[in-house]
């Protein structure tokens, strides 16, 4: 030990002298670089004001010291300079610092000698006829003061070196003496190191041990907390009694029971809900099954998964009957919710398409009996040819959203003017405006966005259409563009019936209609809305709803970016 702090000590006194001789080194000839850029700026400023007096001709035969100056004329070419006949120089445009000059008005460069023990510092300011002064001057680089110093380097380290022998022996030996002194029968007598008596350094390694397996358990239990409370699922663990062993907060809320307390060792997880379904799933873990049901809290769906925990015990009994049990609480809305939305899919599609089929098989038929004139005849053929209409236009509104809904648009990523769109569109309505007796106005300039034009008309044509069906006689429609910069909207506003607040949050679904009858009287296949929900998402953009009943609908596309 005496060895081993000897050594210690010698080497760190070593390390510290080195790292202190390389810092002063490095901090010494950093500032020495930096005042010699000081005076190298300094310097030009003065043969600046005499070049800007006398031309190239204040340069010659100017003896500056150490210091070189050279003038060089826009196109690179050295007009004078104080250490050599300009003539024989080359052109410098390509030199770093003058072509960093010529770009921003000064510049700095360092250059090293082949041999690295040398090192010359360029400065070039931009004068105000278009060329430029550069001085530069030769310092010595770390390598050569190393080389200059390597003797006196040498004797201090190894003058410290004898000093550090000699002091770290006697160290040594003062930190071991009280050591040595120690008397193992009596150690409480000696005056040494409490940490190092024999008795102290025991009780000192029960204690570590100890205190490891704490923290080790702290950590994995803290491991735990953290996992359990960032899982967005319920969890929960109970014992054969029913009792709460442990939980996350995602539990207490998915269940609705955050103000329930179970603070008491006696209180059971069926306070956290009582409802068949639960008490099933709890039940059925302790009798040894995995057990999965479902339950709706008000608007959410919930799976309960229950899995029964057995014991580790050698007893045949306790392999095979649970100790206790563990739920997972998981939100099951959204899915179910896609469920529900598929059902009624599935069901309206197929109303919307027996309905039209219906008729078209009535016409037929009655067609087929013979026996009609030939004006019942095209008015059968024109019902036939009117819902064939109406199931082509669904069939493609269902197009439209599954292209949506897949990302299967090839149409290319263009530059779209919201303004020119509403209006191309608005000519396009007008006939059907008029008869409605409806007033079409656009409002605004530009806004312009970045999506599939397409699209784009398809939404806006959808808004518009809405806006005049579900219109009065001598309303208006109002189409506004806007754009700030940062974001660009466009807004439908019509007067007409409105949408009552209970149903605006269902009025983007699919087949959704809000007045069935007067929906059915005007025509429309109930995907418009939809549509132009799939073609925002599409298109990164937001969609708000604002309605009065019997006042009117506004409508806003609100685009943020790039699609």
């Amino acid at each position: 030990m005496n060895k081993k702090i000897f050594r210690s000590t010698v080497l760190v006194a070593m390390l510290v002298l080195l790292v202190s001789v390389a810092l002063i080194m490095g901090v010494l000839y950093g500032a020495f670089e930096r005042q010699i850029q000081g005076e190298l700026k300094i310097e030009s400023e003065y043969l600046a004001t005499a070049v800007k007096r006398d031309g190239a001709e204040a340069l010659e035969g100017l003896d500056i010291g150490e210091r070189r100056a050279t003038l060089i004329s826009t196109d690179g070419s050295v007009m004078a300079d104080t250490a050599a006949d300009a003539s024989a120089l080359d052109n410098h445009a390509d030199r770093s610092e003058v072509a960093e000059a010529f770009k921003n008005g000064s510049g700095m460069s360092v250059r090293y000698s082949d041999t690295l023990t040398e090192k010359t510092v360029y400065y070039a300011k931009l004068l105000d006829d278009g060329s430029v002064l550069r001085i530069s001057t030769t310092q010595y680089t770390v390598l050569s003061v190393l080389i200059s110093l390597i003797q006196p380097i040498l004797f201090v380290i190894f003058a410290v070196l004898i000093l550090s022998f000699c002091l770290s022996s006697r160290i040594s030996h003062s930190i071991i003496r009280p050591i040595n002194d120690i008397n193992p029968d009596d150690p409480d007598s000696a005056d040494v190191y409490e940490e190092l008596s024999p008795l102290i350094s025991k009780i000192s390694a029960q204690k570590r041990i100890i205190g490891e397996q704490l923290r080790d358990a702290k950590q994995k239990q803290e491991e735990f907390r953290l996992i359990t409370e960032n899982m967005s699922e319920g969890f929960v663990v109970i014992d054969r009694q029913m009792r709460v062993l442990t939980y996350n907060s995602a539990a207490f809320r998915l269940l609705g029971a955050e103000g329930v307390p179970l603070d008491s060792e006696t209180e059971s997880v069926l306070m956290l809900n009582r409802s068949r379904e639960f008490r099933d799933a709890v039940n059925g873990a302790l009798g040894g099954q995995r057990t999965e049901v479902q339950i709706t809290l008000g608007e959410n769906t919930y799976d309960i998964i229950s899995s029964p925990v057995l014991g580790d015990s050698e007893d045949q009994e306790a392999l095979t009957s649970p100790i206790g049990a563990v739920i997972l609480i998981l939100d099951v809305t959204e899915s179910a919710r896609r469920e529900q939305l598929r059902r009624e899919f599935t069901s309206n599609v197929s109303h919307e398409l027996k309905t039209p089929l219906t008729s078209i098989s009535g016409f037929a038929e009655m067609m087929s009996a013979g026996g009609m004139d030939e004006a019942t005849v095209k008015d059968f053929s024109k019902s036939i040819y009117d819902e064939a209409q109406r199931m082509i236009t669904l069939v493609g509104d269902i197009i439209k959203l599954s292209e949506l809904d897949e990302g299967a648009i090839d149409d290319e990523n263009e530059s779209v003017e919201l303004a020119e769109l509403s209006r191309n569109i608005a000519d396009r309505l007008r006939v059907e405006a008029d008869r409605a007796g409806v007033t079409l106005h656009v409002y605004g300039e530009g806004g312009v966005v970045s999506g599939s034009r397409r699209i784009l008309d398809e939404m806006i044509c959808n808004l518009c259409d809405n806006a005049i069906k579900y219109n009065r006689k001598g309303g208006t429609v109002d189409i506004i563009v806007t754009s700030d910069g940062s974001r660009t909207a466009i807004a439908v506003r019509d007067t007409g019936i409105g949408i009552p607040k209970s149903q605006q949050s269902r009025v983007f679904e699919r087949f959704y209609r809000v007045d069935k009858s007067h929906s059915k009287a005007i025509g429309g296949t109930g995907l418009g809305l939809s549509i132009v929900k799939h073609g925002a998402a599409y298109h990164n953009a937001e969609v708000k709803l604002e309605s009065e009943e019997g006042v009117g609908t506004t409508v806003t596309l609100i685009f943020n970016g790039k699609k």
